[in-house]
């Protein structure tokens, strides 16, 4: 196999793994956006007496997320602590992985132009 050929491969693989890695940053980022809506906006339930608004979890007076469970209150079970944790906790691996992905496509990326750079001046001083 010819060096430019193996070249713009090596290349060709690097910006794949660059875009994967953004895609996979870019789905860590709706992860957030999700657990932020699901943390910080109020919204409603269908319960047995009718439908019902919700305060956000965030800014609800109750003094704990389950406080209103023994109440009988349904919005506290809703929407509760574990699926708003299991939210943040999916996202970490993916952004870890989305992060080592793109760190490396990049790395690799620039890696190949520097060498490319440094073979091309090597030839023009060979020739002076």
């Amino acid at each position: 196999m010819r060096s430019l050929t193996y070249d713009i491969e090596f290349r060709e693989r690097a910006k794949r793994a660059q875009s994967w890695g953004f895609g996979l940053l870019s789905v860590a980022a709706l992860l957030w956006v999700w657990f932020a809506v699901l943390l910080l906006m109020p919204y409603e339930i269908e319960g047995k007496y009718g439908d019902s608004e919700c305060e956000a979890r965030l800014f609800t007076d109750q003094a704990t997320a389950n406080r209103g469970a023994g109440n009988g209150s349904e919005c506290t079970a809703e929407r509760d602590w574990p699926e708003l944790l299991g939210v943040i906790g999916l996202s970490v691996p993916v952004s870890v992985v989305g992060a080592a992905l793109y760190t490396g496509g990049s790395v690799s990326n620039r890696m190949s132009e520097h060498a490319a750079e440094v073979a091309r001046l090597n030839e023009v001083a060979d020739r002076k």
